[in-house]
C-alpha cells in the first residue's frame, strides 16, 4: 500500500513538472494558443531602419501592440509593416505611425499619434500617414561636411 502512494505521488509530481515545461515553452515561444486579444493594422513607411519584428507600438507613451511583420510592399520601395494592436485600443483614421527611437542608441519602435477624425480603422485596415526613420548616420555626416 505504501509503494503505491508513493509511486503516485511521483506520477502527480512528474504530470505537474510536464505541465509547466509546457506552458514556459508556449509563453516563452509566443504563440497564441487559445486565440488571440489583437487586430492586425498595416502601415508603410519610406524607411524603417532598425526596426524589427517584435518591436513595440506607443500610444501617448503605452505600450499598445507589437510589430508582427516587416517586409517590402509589392509594386514599391517602401516597407510594409504589420502592426498587432490590443484589442480595445482604437485608432483614428487621420493618425500618424513614426518610427522612433529609445533614447540615443536606444531599440526601434513605432509611435503612433492619434488623429482627431470620427472615422476609426478596424481590423485589416492601413494607417495612411506615415513618418520614416530618422537616420542619425546620415544627419551627422550631413553636418561634419557641411551640407
Amino acid at each position: 500500500m505504501k509503494r503505491f502512494s508513493v509511486e503516485t505521488a511521483v506520477g502527480v509530481f512528474m504530470v505537474a513538472g510536464f505541465l509547466c515545461f509546457a506552458y514556459l515553452s508556449i509563453r516563452l515561444g509566443g504563440l497564441d494558443v487559445f486565440g488571440s486579444d489583437t487586430y492586425r493594422v498595416e502601415a508603410r513607411f519610406g524607411s524603417v531602419s532598425g526596426l524589427k519584428p517584435g518591436a513595440v507600438v506607443e500610444v501617448a507613451g503605452v505600450k499598445v501592440g507589437e510589430v508582427a511583420d516587416i517586409e517590402l510592399a509589392a509594386g514599391g520601395y517602401e516597407a510594409q509593416v504589420a502592426l498587432d494592436i490590443r484589442t480595445g485600443v482604437t485608432i483614428q483614421e487621420d493618425s500618424i505611425a513614426s518610427v522612433r527611437t529609445a533614447g540615443i542608441i536606444g531599440d526601434r519602435f513605432v509611435n503612433i499619434t492619434p488623429g482627431g477624425s470620427d472615422e476609426l480603422i478596424g481590423p485589416g485596415g492601413a494607417i495612411r500617414e506615415t513618418e520614416p526613420a530618422i537616420n542619425l548616420e546620415e544627419l551627422v555626416s550631413k553636418y561634419i561636411f557641411g551640407q
